[in-house]
């Protein structure tokens, strides 16, 4: 009840990442539908994991986990701590960190990189769509693409 409490109490946006001990080897899961709807409906945003996810069809909808495999979790999953440092798929993870999650993995934000952080996407965002815009056009060609990657190069430098 403790770790439930701990995720219900923490500040949102929040994503739980759970360390499992038994890495590599890992066969329990912890993360179902039932621990999904639970910590989708504590206003938590998503989950990262290296043990073991179950349930695909019946997550939570909209409460994306990265986990180091799927299976049956065949195994007794129990919370050993709360509030430690944790290194999953060598990411380490304090409590309180940023993180960026996606189906493709997960970073921690440095917090000194934040000051600057909504000014990088932004301009990620501006030199992506000067590739992006062109080739979606009709008629999108090799010196269009020449034209739009000579605008992107030097938007990006």
């Amino acid at each position: 009840m403790a770790c439930y409490k701990a995720m219900h109490d923490a500040p949102k946006p929040s994503v739980a990442v759970i360390e499992a001990l038994d890495y590599p080897d890992c066969i329990g899961a912890y993360w179902g539908e039932v621990n999904t709807t639970i910590h989708k409906g504590f206003g938590m945003s998503g989950a990262l994991t290296n043990g073991v996810m179950r349930d695909l069809g019946d997550m939570a909808a909209g409460f994306p986990v990265i986990a180091g495999s799927v299976g049956p979790s065949h195994g007794f999953v129990h919370v050993r701590s709360l509030g430690e440092p944790v290194t999953v798929f060598g990411l380490r993870v304090a409590q309180g960190d940023l993180i960026h999650a996606d189906r493709h993995g997960a970073v921690v934000i440095p917090p000194a990189a934040l000051p600057e952080l909504q000014s990088g996407i932004e301009k990620l965002l501006a030199t992506e769509k000067l590739i992006l815009d062109p080739a979606r056009m009709p008629g999108f060609d090799f010196k269009a693409f020449g034209a739009a990657w000579t605008a992107f190069e030097k938007a990006r430098t």
